[in-house]
């Protein structure tokens, strides 16, 4: 029996990511039973470490392990201050539409660090957050992301409404994150051209 339960353990964990799975329900048992952010644009933090199986092959944190802490950070993020809930009620989806991460310093087995999230702000089709990967030992930030959320099936201003019954002005966009999107549309564009779909809509 007990090798009959050890071989359905290993053909799970051989095909399916597991960690993954048992990670999200750490973040969202955490968040729930934390306090409420009443402010949208609040920055929020989590804790992490770089742990053996984050590890690449110069004993650094891999650069994808970056992307999928930003994942459950910004779950956690979505969760305190009502965004994940509301967005929910609404029959709405946030999903990833862009992302840009930039790497300062890599991150060293079992250096623990913070992922310091925050909303710089929205238009009528998406969410835009800054992620900053930022190093316990010193506070230097390793590494920062800006992550486009879209929004399927609502927009961020209904969803705004929904949880605080008022509009809420939209902060001025960083220069940075102008200059971001500005890339992501021209991007857009040139793609929507190498595949013709500009001729087809004229």
């Amino acid at each position: 029996m007990l090798l009959l339960v050890l071989s359905a353990l290993l053909l799970l964990f051989c095909n399916l990511d597991v960690w993954y799975f048992l990670r999200g329900v750490q973040v969202f048992v955490e968040a729930w039973f934390l306090p409420r952010i009443e402010d949208i644009l609040a920055e929020q933090s989590i804790d992490g470490m770089v742990l053996l199986h984050d590890l690449d092959y110069l004993g650094h944190m891999n650069n994808s392990r970056y992307l999928r802490e930003c994942d459950f950070a910004r779950f956690h993020h979505y969760m305190r201050n009502g965004l994940f809930m509301a967005s929910r009620k609404l029959g709405a989806k946030m999903v990833v539409g862009a992302s840009t991460i930039r790497y300062r310093r890599s991150l060293a087995f079992r250096e623990a660090f913070q992922i310091r999230t925050k909303v710089l702000g929205w238009d009528e089709k998406a969410f835009y957050l800054e992620q900053r990967f930022v190093s316990k030992r010193d506070d230097f930030v390793s590494a920062v992301m800006l992550c486009r959320q879209n929004v399927v099936g609502s927009s961020p201003e209904s969803i705004i409404e929904f949880i605080y019954k008022k509009q809420i002005e939209c902060p001025q966009f960083p220069e940075e994150l102008k200059h971001w999107i500005s890339f992501i549309s021209a991007s857009s564009q040139a793609l929507r051209a190498e595949s013709g779909l500009e001729d087809k809509n004229k």
